[in-house]
């Protein structure tokens, strides 16, 4: 998606296009996958469990947090990474209208 075409769509679109950007890397999934599985803030622990460098999963975690699935708190000299649920929620309604969609569909 063009940078200047973004104006074209709507907040709601824009927004969900950030989201599903963001989500594409295995890496970030992986990432999400253990902040699930840990059920709680992580700080260094992400990169012990990761086969990637420190410098490429802050970059991950950058972009995670900048679509706003992840959010960090600042804890002594390190960030404390959590899921948005905000964000989950959004990207939840989206998925749920388009199953509801595709039940009631006779298309194909």
């Amino acid at each position: 998606m063009g940078a200047t075409k973004t104006e074209h769509f709507t907040d709601a679109q824009n927004q969900i296009a950030i989201i599903a950007k963001a989500l594409g890397h295995p890496a970030r999934i992986a990432i999400i996958e253990y902040l699930l599985k840990a059920n709680q803030c992580i700080c260094g622990d992400i990169v012990n469990e990761l086969p990637l460098a420190q410098p490429t999963v802050s970059q991950h975690l950058k972009e995670l947090k900048n679509a706003g699935i992840i959010k960090g708190n600042i804890s002594g000299n390190s960030i404390c990474y959590c899921i948005d649920e905000k964000t989950i929620a959004i990207l939840n309604n989206y998925f749920l209208k388009i199953t509801q969609a595709i039940s009631v569909s006779k298309c194909c």
